[in-house]
């Protein structure tokens, strides 16, 4: 329990950091156009302390942590997360300062992704345990 509420707040944290990041290099650079470090604010506070303050509240229910999936689950999806977000800054601070993000950028992020992705499947996998035994 005491893992969901660290990881959350540090989400929370690390979200609102980056609102201020985006907000001041981009006020600084004089940029108006798009870049990565506009959702980057958005993706830290659903994707990493929305995702966590709803999982302390299914773990008060359904015990998830029992699972022996669970800590594969726990660092599989926080390395994915932070994995895609880190390659966010660097994408969208290369475009902010006018720098051309090549192809190897955008093969990372999809790494990230497909690594968040395997974090989903096992957090699924272990819901769908926890609700089966459950009903039983």
């Amino acid at each position: 329990m005491k893992k969901l509420y660290v990881a959350a707040l540090i989400y929370m944290i690390a979200g609102l950091g980056s609102g201020i990041y985006y907000r001041e290099l981009t006020k600084a650079m004089n940029f108006h156009g798009e870049s990565m470090l506009s959702i980057l604010h958005t993706h830290l506070l659903i994707l990493g302390m929305f995702f966590f303050l709803i999982l302390i509240v299914m773990e008060k229910v359904f015990v998830l942590t029992a699972s022996k999936r669970f800590s594969l689950f726990f660092w599989t999806y926080n390395v994915g997360v932070v994995w895609t977000i880190t390659i966010m800054v660097i994408h969208g601070t290369r475009d902010v300062l006018g720098v051309s993000s090549g192809p190897a950028i955008a093969g990372m992020a999809g790494m990230g992704h497909i690594v968040l992705t395997i974090g989903f499947v096992l957090f699924f996998i272990i819901l769908k345990d926890v609700l089966f035994e459950k009903a039983k």
